[in-house]
C-alpha cells in the first residue's frame, strides 16, 4: 500500500472514529439502559412482562417511521448540524424516562425517543461512505459498531451501580439510571458541532494531496458502482434487494434486542446474584462478541469476501440460540448466550458492507435507512413477542427459539442473494495512485 493511502487513511480514522464510536455508545447505552431498569421499573410501577416489552418495543415503531426522512435532511443540511440535533433531543428524552408514572406515559416518551434517535445510526454508516473507500469498510464500520457490545461491557457494571442509588434524593435507582446516562448525550451535542466535519470538503486537516487522492479514489469507486447499478433513492424504497436486506439484517437485530432487554432478567432468574453481579455476568458475551467484531471485519477486508462472512456468523447465532432455550443450568446457557452473541456481533459490521456495494449517494442515504427501518422493526417485534411468550409459558424456551427462527430466514436470504464483489470497487484505482 502506498504511504499517501496509508496516511490519509490513518489521519481519517484518528480523526473521526474515536468521537463517532463516543457518540453510539452513548446513544446505544442510552437505547438499551432501560433493560437494566426492567426488574425494578416493572415492580415500582406495576408493568407485565408484554407491557414492559412492548413499550421497550415502540421506541421502534417511531424509529421506523422517521429513519429515510432523518437520513435525507442528514444529507441536506450536513452531517455535523443534523448528529447535534439528534443527540440533543434525545439526551432531553432518555432523561424524560426517569419521570414516567404509568404504561401510557412510558409509551409516550419511547416513542418520542424513537423520533429523536431516528436516524443516527444509518446516518453515520452514510457518512462514513463519504470518507472510506470500499476495501476499508468492514473495518471502520465494525470499530463504530465496537460501541454496542463495548456499551454493555462498561454500561452493565455502571448500570448495576447506579442502580443501588436506589432510595438517594428520594428517587429510585432506576429514575438516577436514565437521567446520568442521559447528560453525556447533551454534552456531546457541542463536541459534535464545533468538531465535526460535514465531508471530506471541510477537512482543514488533510493536505491538498491527501484530499485529491481521496477524492479520486471516492469518485473513481462511486462511478464504477453506478455503471454497474444506477439506482434513484425512491427506487431504493421499492428495490427487492433492498427489502430483503432489511428482512436480512431484522434476523441480526432481533436476537440482539432480545438478549439486550432480557438477558440481565434471565441472568437475575439463575437466584441470588446482586445487581452488579447480574451486570458483570451479562457483560461477558459482549466481551467476546466485541473482539470478534475487530478480527472477523478485518478478515472480510483481507480476504475481500462478504458473503461468507455473513453467512457463518448467522449459522452461529441460531445454533447458540437453540442450546440457549433448552438448556437450564447457568454455565451452559451462558455459553450457549456467548456463541450467539459472537454470531451477532461478527454479522453486524459485515452484513453493511452488503447495501454499501451496490448504493451510493441519495440512493445511499436513503437505502441505507431504510434497510435499518426495516431491520429495527424487529427491534418493536422481538422484544413484544419475547415478552408475550415469556408471560404465556411461564419460561424463556419458546421466546429465544423464536428468535432463532428469524436468524434461520436471515440465513436463507443472504445465501440465495447474488452479490456482485465487482461493483465494490475493490482496487478501483484513480488517476494511476
Amino acid at each position: 500500500m502506498d504511504t499517501l493511502e496509508q496516511r490519509t487513511i490513518s489521519k481519517i480514522s484518528w480523526r473521526l472514529l474515536p468521537l463517532l464510536m463516543v457518540c453510539y455508545f452513548i446513544a446505544y447505552l442510552d437505547r438499551v439502559n432501560i433493560g437494566f431498569a426492567g426488574a425494578s421499573m416493572s415492580k415500582d410501577l406495576g408493568f407485565s412482562a408484554a407491557v414492559f416489552g412492548s413499550a421497550a418495543g415502540i421506541f421502534f415503531l417511531s424509529y421506523f417511521l422517521c429513519e429515510v426522512p432523518s437520513n435525507l435532511a442528514l444529507e441536506r443540511f450536513g452531517a455535523r448540524k443534523w448528529i447535534a440535533r439528534i443527540m440533543f433531543s434525545w439526551g432531553i428524552l432518555s432523561a424524560a424516562q426517569a419521570w414516567v408514572g404509568g404504561a401510557t406515559s412510558f409509551n409516550v416518551v419511547r416513542f418520542l425517543l424513537g423520533i429523536a434517535e431516528a436516524g443516527f445510526f444509518p446516518g453515520v454508516i452514510f457518512y462514513i461512505t463519504l470518507w472510506f473507500p470500499a476495501a476499508y469498510r468492514a473495518r471502520i464500520v465494525g470499530w463504530f459498531m465496537f460501541a454496542i457490545p463495548i456499551s454493555t461491557v462498561i454500561g452493565a457494571p455502571i448500570s448495576g451501580l447506579i442502580l443501588d442509588m436506589d432510595g438517594m434524593g428520594g428517587m429510585h435507582g432506576w429514575q438516577w439510571l436514565f437521567i446520568l446516562e442521559a447528560l453525556p448525550a447533551i454534552f456531546l451535542t457541542f463536541v459534535v458541532l464545533f468538531y465535526l466535519p460535514d465531508g471530506p470538503q471541510d477537512a482543514k486537516w488533510l493536505t491538498t494531496e491527501e484530499r485529491a487522492w481521496l477524492d479520486q479514489t471516492l469518485a473513481a469507486e462511486r462511478q464504477n458502482r453506478e455503471s454497474i447499478h444506477k439506482i434513484h433513492w425512491k427506487q431504493t424504497l421499492l428495490n427487492p434487494k433492498v427489502i430483503a436486506l432489511g428482512f436480512v439484517y431484522m434476523g441480526i437485530t432481533v436476537p440482539l434486542y432480545g438478549l439486550g432487554f432480557f438477558l440481565p432478567q434471565i441472568i437475575k432468574g439463575f437466584g441470588g446474584l446482586s445487581n452488579v453481579q447480574v451486570g458483570f455476568i451479562n457483560a461477558f458475551p459482549y466481551l467476546v462478541g466485541a473482539i470478534a467484531m475487530i478480527f472477523w471485519t478485518r478478515g472480510s477486508d483481507r480476504m475481500k469476501e462478504r458473503k461468507w462472512f455473513v453467512l457463518i456468523p448467522l449459522a452461529c447465532i441460531v445454533a447458540g440460540l437453540l442450546i440457549a432455550a433448552n438448556t437450564a443450568a447457568p454455565v451452559p446457557k451462558m455459553a450457549a448466550v456467548t456463541l450467539a452473541a459472537f454470531g451477532i456481533f461478527s454479522a453486524l459490521p459485515t452484513f453493511w458492507t452488503l447495501p454499501t456495494a451496490f448504493l451510493s449517494g441519495t440512493a445511499a442515504a436513503a437505502g441505507i435507512a431504510w434497510i435499518n427501518s426495516i431491520g429495527n422493526l424487529g427491534g418493536y417485534i422481538g422484544p413484544t413477542i419475547f415478552g408475550t411468550l415469556k408471560d404465556k409459558m411461564g419460561n424463556d424456551v419458546y421466546a429465544v427459539m423464536f428468535l432463532a427462527s428469524l436468524a434461520v430466514v436471515a440465513f436463507a436470504l443472504v445465501f440465495f442473494m447474488r452479490h456482485d464483489t465487482r461493483a465494490e470497487g475493490f482496487g478501483v484505482k484513480a488517476h494511476g495512485h
